[in-house]
């Protein structure tokens, strides 16, 4: 897997593209533009087919998603 060129939260964009929200989640492009499509997912559409994903709304979507072990540990 390719390792993703953002090492922190404060790396990333102010607003990032469906590309760069892929690579912070390791996932393909496909599958980050069918997130982006899901509902609650933060996304502003700009003219006809463009997204951005607004940074801050990504990572509080990202927190309100992480599952966490029984014992409620970070792995």
């Amino acid at each position: 897997m390719k390792k993703s060129i953002y090492h922190n939260y404060e790396e990333l964009p102010l607003n990032l593209t469906v590309l760069q929200v892929a690579d912070v989640l390791g996932i393909s492009r496909a599958g980050a533009y069918e997130l982006i499509h899901t509902d609650g997912f933060p996304r502003i559409k700009i003219g006809e087919n463009r997204y951005v994903i607004p940074k801050m709304p990504f990572i509080r979507w990202m927190e309100d998603h992480t599952e966490y072990g029984d014992n409620g540990d970070c792995p």
